[in-house]
């Protein structure tokens, strides 16, 4: 069995002068970074005090899901001699907050719009969802099912 690791730093950003010493003292803004790669400016959802123009660790959470699916997805596509030309995932999650403030993803549903070049790939492009949902890390990890609901389109030619 093959380990694979992984690091990156996060970098709170938000001390406005006074640190934490009060819930409205400090804001919820950081950094997210990885050797060689752009920085991400990340935050808190705006319903906790964040800046809505940054990613939260629910944007990014949901991200890794939906990408990582894309990325088996396609590799799949590519040796079963499905040739896809486009794909776009319009991603939902749920994230339930119980009385004591805590929480947790509760489902995840990708919708993934696919284009394929040929009518005869149709079936087998919808089925390889099933497969890349097998094989993804991400959805592998969590502890609630991924629901897919992908729609395959054919490449008219112009």
């Amino acid at each position: 069995m093959k380990s694979h690791h992984y690091k990156i730093t996060v970098q709170w950003t938000g001390n406005k002068g006074a640190g934490t010493s009060g819930y409205r003292e400090y804001e919820r803004s950081h950094t997210i970074s990885a050797e060689n790669k752009a920085v991400i400016e990340g935050s808190s959802d705006p319903a906790f005090r964040g800046d809505k123009t940054r990613h939260n660790p629910e944007d990014l959470f949901l991200s890794s899901v939906s990408s990582c699916h894309m990325l088996w997805y396609l590799h799949f596509c590519s040796e079963a001699g499905i040739i896809v030309t486009d794909y776009t995932d319009t991603a939902t999650g749920i994230m339930t907050e119980t009385a004591t403030g805590s929480g947790r993803f509760t489902e995840v549903t990708m919708n993934p719009v696919v284009t394929v070049t040929d009518e005869s790939m149709v079936e087998k492009a919808q089925q390889l969802h099933t497969k890349a949902n097998e094989y993804c890390f991400i959805a592998n990890s969590v502890n609630f099912p991924v629901k897919h609901i992908p729609v395959v389109l054919v490449a008219t030619l112009t």
